[in-house]
């Protein structure tokens, strides 16, 4: 028979009671400070630290973490991603294969890098190769235009200036209707920008109809939706691996990591529309590797159905 007996050591300085209440007041209130709950025990008659009050969380499972980053979602835009997630919940894979993506980003100079550890000693803190490089206002940044598909990336392009609806037809009629033809999209394929201003004005709309391209009814304040995030996740720590020291090394970079095939013509100018361009294949685009977590692309619609969106298997492993 065994026994239980009583644990040794100091006894938990708060009571099953108390540990309640706080436990209650996290998961109704998840950003409550650890002060808070240290005053709230105190007004019920215990006093604790701050340590305490983090031993007991963590002993329930609970740890403190960033909160993440969402889109604002009004009532509208959840019943829309709902009803996006419905409509393409059973979609083979071979239909998400066919989508063009695209989406605009912006890449600060030194925007990762100040957060980059180095293993160093105490005394080489200001070792060169232990230093990040800083400016004032971050030394600047560039927007760049991308697309890719299940089949490789496309043109990357980049921003000079305000972008207006003309400028992203001219974009799209020299950078991204001559990837969908270096991809060798085929027949059936499907264009996906979002519901930017610039992207669904009338002129675009009717420029679109012209060529004609098919578009993926896409819900606004869903770019958590798009799996070109991931791509662009992933463009930027590779960059910030190769530390340029200026906007035009920011850029050239961008351009090799991106796909150095596919990109620029050996001038550093945009190709033509009539040019061909070379195209690497998926399983050679480092960079694609993050769109194997197609499932974390869906997690907006995992929430809202319980559920997860197909997603293709591009054999990077």
């Amino acid at each position: 028979m065994t026994v239980n007996h009583p644990r040794s050591g100091a006894p938990c300085k708060i009571s099953p009671r108390g540990a309640s209440m706080i436990m209650r007041k996290v998961r109704d209130q998840p950003r409550t400070t650890r002060q808070d709950l240290v005053n709230d025990l105190k007004r019920a008659g215990t006093t604790v630290s701050k340590k305490t009050i983090s031993n007991t969380l963590r002993h329930h499972g609970l740890k403190s973490c960033s909160a993440r980053k969402v889109p604002l979602l009004k009532p509208a835009h959840v019943q829309a991603r709902l009803k996006f997630a419905n409509d393409h919940l059973d979609d083979p894979e071979e239909e998400w294969e066919k989508v063009m993506w695209s989406d605009e980003t912006k890449i600060e100079l030194f925007g990762l890098n100040s957060t980059r550890r180095v293993w160093r000693k105490k005394k080489d803190e200001y070792n060169p190769k232990n230093t990040i490089p800083t400016v004032k206002h971050g030394g600047g940044n560039i927007i760049l235009w991308g697309c890719f598909s299940a089949k490789g990336t496309g043109r990357l392009h980049r921003i000079e200036g305000r972008m207006d609806g003309a400028m992203y037809r001219e974009i799209l009629a020299n950078n991204f209707l001559p990837s969908v033809r270096a991809l060798k999209m085929g027949r059936g394929w499907v264009f996906q920008h979002d519901n930017d201003q610039k992207h669904t004005a009338r002129a675009t709309k009717e420029w679109l109809l012209k060529k004609p391209l098919k578009v993926l009814e896409w819900p606004s304040q869903s770019p958590d939706l798009n799996p070109i995030e991931n791509l662009w996740r992933e463009l930027k720590v590779r960059i910030a691996q190769r530390q340029p020291r200026n906007l035009k090394d920011l850029e050239k970079e961008a351009q090799k990591v991106n796909n150095p095939a596919n990109s620029q013509a050996a001038d550093g100018t945009p190709k033509g529309p009539d040019e061909k361009d070379e195209v690497v294949p998926a399983s050679e685009v480092g960079w694609m590797t993050s769109v194997k977590d197609w499932a974390g692309v869906m997690i907006s619609a995992q929430t809202l159905t319980g559920r997860v969106l197909p997603y293709w298997d591009l054999g990077l492993g």
